[in-house]
């Protein structure tokens, strides 16, 4: 039955007022006050059978083709239906998955072992040829795959044996086995994506792929749909519901009304609502906190104007006070980020990783931002891209603001539709007039290096033409060895966090919302590329 709603609190932008020079009474900034220890990575596995759950997305996907879909809601659907050579698990391992075991005979040789007795949901089995056709799809420049930059040192993809895959490289690439995990390494039906054609992942069209669930539907504005498949491969992840609905609720306050109402049963939100407290305090509802490779940032999105000068950056960052973007805009959901990978990315070498980034600090340093600006003479107006219905945005731009009218800079915002807003990650005419824009970026495995790859020159979220570390990057990558990996990253992470290219503000966790009586969503952002709603199931008491 519906619950009856509340209207928002108003603590939030309260304190974001107190933060930016107006006095409101009665802010309680710190609605989680998480720390490390906070961080979960699975919620309890459901145990009863459902007939359906109804899922929100924070905005409606643009395709659910996995070479186009690195972006939040296109990821949290495809993550159910199509199946990688590997599979990320929610502790950010990675294990076998339609591969069932790789051996690299050199280091420019992969061969990947392809499981037997897996079936399309039309019934057809699983291919060496649907391997290599799907990968090299990624591979070939003119599809203009998201993913691209993982096959920058293929040389080729072949099926070599029935179930067999063989991946040649023109240089080692210590990167591409990891991105096999993501939807890098998604596989689709040949016949099927060659019969589509450009509808591929489209509503008319959907997709054709080997996951626990299978497209049923999709409605445009309305609601996306995918059933069960009942014959699943893996006997481990048989799914408990029968039929997922996804819904599209992009304005935060409507989403939070709808899961406190009932109307809907759960959702990942990869930014706090302003509702949060309010979602930690019903009872109905369960809100959990996940392990992350997501960061928020502030980045360059083009090649001239005031942010492409870097005593400008690097004085704006010394000016911002993330403990406060932290504390209050992210309720305390959020840790102040001197770097742009935190913890949750060191997969390996952690001792390494942990003493370079215990050099870092985030404390503000206004008369080093001052000598800065100084020095770079006088600017013009700074215009930054905001979400449109994002409180965190929104408040976060307030605080910058804030810090740049103290360094005399002129900060301004442009507010940009949700449903548009992910067009500054692939058009350049809609990053016009912007001189840079809040991302929620993350990373697709624990790996650093894999953080600071868009700095390479030409690469293609690298929209301010940074470059300074272009050649090491490649060095990095075509590293094999660990911990001599670990220490060219260490390098790279200290020219990258000085000329702030990317400004870190905070490292976010996952939030996770379910109706108290389901359970079993991952609850770390490995559900981006892992089958999470396999996992879920209800509980015995709602």
């Amino acid at each position: 039955m519906p619950r009856p709603r509340v209207a928002p609190l108003i603590a939030v932008a309260a304190a974001v007022a107190t933060l930016t020079g107006c006095s409101l009474p009665g802010a309680d900034p710190y609605a989680a006050a998480i720390d490390r220890s906070d961080l979960i990575t699975t919620t309890e596995p459901g145990t009863g059978e459902l007939d359906v759950v109804r899922w929100n997305l924070p905005y409606e996907p643009y395709s659910i083709d996995a070479m186009r879909s690195f972006n939040y809601a296109e990821n949290t659907v495809i993550a159910n239906l199509c199946e990688s050579l590997l599979r990320l698990t929610p502790e950010m391992d990675i294990e076998p998955g339609l591969a069932e075991r790789v051996d690299k005979p050199d280091d420019l040789t992969q061969v990947y072992t392809i499981r037997s007795g897996v079936e399309f949901w039309d019934g057809t089995p699983l291919t060496a040829e649907d391997v290599a056709y799907s990968l090299n799809r990624q591979l070939n420049p003119d599809n203009g795959s998201y993913f691209a930059g993982y096959y920058g040192n293929v040389a080729s993809i072949d099926a070599t044996g029935p179930l067999e895959v063989t991946v040649t490289f023109t240089r080692p690439d210590a990167l591409f086995e990891q991105a096999m995990a993501t939807a890098a390494g998604a596989i689709s039906q040949q016949g099927f994506t060659d019969d589509s054609g450009e509808s591929y992942g489209t509503p008319q069209t959907g997709l054709m792929c080997t996951g626990p669930y299978q497209f049923a539907s999709w409605s445009p504005g309305r609601t996306l749909v995918i059933e069960r498949n009942d014959a699943y491969w893996d006997d481990e992840m048989q799914p408990k519901v029968a039929r997922i609905e996804f819904s599209f609720i992009a304005d935060e306050s409507t989403a939070v009304n709808a899961l406190r109402g009932g109307e809907i049963d759960g959702q990942y939100f990869y930014l706090p609502p302003a509702g949060l407290i309010q979602l930690q305090n019903e009872e109905a509802l369960t809100l959990d906190f996940g392990e992350s490779l997501v960061f928020f940032a502030l980045i360059g999105a083009n090649e001239t104007g005031p942010l492409a000068d870097d005593r400008v950056r690097r004085a704006l960052s010394a000016a911002i006070d993330r403990t406060a973007i932290a504390s209050v805009v992210l309720q305390g959901a959020a840790l102040a980020a001197p770097s742009l990978a935190g913890p949750d990315y060191w997969g390996y070498e952690e001792e390494t990783f942990a003493a370079a980034y215990d050099a870092f600090d985030t404390d503000t340093d206004l008369g080093l931002a001052e000598e800065l600006v100084a020095e770079a003479g006088p600017q013009g107006p700074i215009t930054i891209g905001i979400q449109g219905s994002s409180a965190v945005h929104e408040q976060t731009a307030n605080v910058i603001q804030a810090a740049g009218k103290k360094l005399g800079l002129d900060i301004r915002t442009k507010v940009i539709p949700v449903e548009q807003f992910g067009n500054l990650y692939n058009d350049a005419t809609a990053r016009e007039g912007l001189d840079g824009f809040f991302t929620t970026w993350y990373g697709n495995f624990p790996d650093p290096l894999e953080a600071y790859t868009v700095f390479v020159d030409g690469g293609y979220n690298n929209y301010g033409g940074y470059d300074v570390v272009s050649d090491q990057v490649a060095d990095a990558i075509a590293t094999l060895d660990p911990a001599e990996r670990a220490r060219k990253v260490v390098e790279i992470q200290e020219a990258v966090t000085r000329g702030a290219p990317w400004t870190p503000l905070v490292t976010l966790p996952t939030i996770l919302v379910q109706d108290a009586g389901i359970s079993g969503a991952t609850a770390s952002m490995a559900y981006l590329y892992y089958p999470w709603a396999a996992d879920l199931g209800g509980k015995e008491s709602k």
